[in-house]
């Protein structure tokens, strides 16, 4: 059987503590989707405000740093422009053990790059160190791990099944946005809605909408500029950003997770 799941490059959390989150080995992938626990949730907000935890320049227009300890480290995610969640999609071949993860600087939102395969031009790659390629072969979607590796694992599956894998990939991100709103409200009160609006940027995926009752803005989800046609020519990320920072505003004692 072949799994196609959207993942998340897990960042270190010891020393973390403006909410409540899981360990992940740092640098692994965690896999995103509805299912995960309040504090795997805070873990994947976390690292996609780590990412984008970046100073303001003197001449990109964006206002200074925050003092309060979490203001400022949401500040990024709150005022930049352009968003960046390291990750993409993992498959998994349950038969051989055959694995095919995202490579370096590859971005969520590049995960639309696949659908160039099933109804593009039939070929993209996915980052570097490793490189994975995918590639069509008549009916034949050939996924190779690591391009720049020779004999490395080679996951093939019908181009029809990666198409309807890659349509769960996206309701499971979408699952994961909207439990993600639903963790804001609670442990972010006062910042749900910009930080819901900003993840949804992030993994290029339209807000979800407001539950009933709610004070957010309630409005019907419309599809972004690159969810507009799944096969969009490939989207032009920015470069990402750098490492978390060594320190975080504060500290608290983290529950342990199994690596993914």
């Amino acid at each position: 059987m072949t799994v196609v799941e959207p993942v998340l490059e897990a960042y270190p959390v010891e020393g973390f503590g403006l909410w409540p989150v899981a360990r992940f080995e740092p640098w692994s992938f965690m896999p995103l989707s509805g299912a995960l626990a309040p504090a795997e949730v805070g873990t994947a907000v976390m690292a996609i405000a780590a990412c984008n935890d970046i100073d303001p320049g003197p001449d990109d227009g964006r206002p200074p740093r925050p003092a309060d300890p979490l203001q400022g480290f949401l500040h990024g995610l709150l005022t930049m422009g352009d968003l960046f969640a390291p990750g993409g999609l993992r498959v998994r071949d349950t038969a051989t053990g055959a694995v095919l993860v995202p490579g370096c600087c590859s971005g969520l939102d590049e995960r639309r790059d696949w659908y160039e395969v099933t109804d593009g031009e039939g070929r993209a790659g996915f980052g570097h160190d490793p490189s994975p390629l995918a590639e069509r072969v008549g009916g034949t979607a050939r996924l190779t791990a690591d391009a720049d590796r020779d004999g490395g694992p080679v996951i093939e599956l019908p181009v029809a099944e990666l198409r309807r894998l890659l349509a769960g990939a996206e309701r499971d991100l979408a699952a994961f946005l909207r439990s993600a709103a639903a963790w804001a409200a609670v442990h972010l009160p006062g910042h749900a809605g910009p930080v819901t609006s900003a993840l949804a940027r992030a993994l290029d995926l339209p807000p979800p909408a407001a539950a009933p009752g709610s004070s957010e803005a309630s409005t019907s989800p419309t599809p972004s500029a690159k969810a507009s046609s799944p096969a969009a020519a490939p989207s032009t990320s920015p470069p990402s950003p750098a490492c978390p920072p060594s320190k975080w505003p504060s500290a608290s004692p983290q529950p342990e997770h199994p690596a993914s």
